[in-house]
């Protein structure tokens, strides 16, 4: 059974009160689950998430070019002053994105993203 990205998402925005927003972006960089946390103040208009999801999209994208030596990638962590962002892929086409409070625990939400990402592909 395939996950759904929406109960994913709500499910890392429910985690820790840390997280911002969750969710996932095809390879056009559209957001297609998830949002934005309530009750939290936007940083980024609409324009700059989409430069941001290009962004992430595109280190991903470089980094496959070092798969063949390296592994896939897992994630990336990118700390500002400000936020976190976390990416995801989660295959070829789409990666969950994360984006929280300075030092969040996000190894605890990488984590627990893998595992629910892990079991459906076990089970296929």
């Amino acid at each position: 059974m395939a996950v759904n990205y929406d109960d994913l998402s709500k499910q890392v925005l429910d985690l820790d009160s840390q997280v911002r927003f969750a969710g996932v972006a095809n390879s056009k960089g559209e957001l297609v689950a998830g949002g934005q946390k309530e009750n939290v103040d936007k940083m980024l208009s609409d324009d700059d998430v989409k430069m941001s999801i290009h962004y992430a999209l595109q280190k991903r994208d470089l980094y496959t070019n070092l798969a063949y030596r390296i592994g896939r990638e897992r994630s990336a962590i990118n700390e500002f002053e400000k936020v976190t962002l976390i990416s995801i892929p989660i295959n070829s086409n789409d990666l969950f994105m994360v984006s929280t409070e300075p030092r969040a625990d996000y190894l605890k939400i990488i984590d627990h993203i893998h595992s629910v990402l892990d079991s459906q592909k076990d089970s296929e």
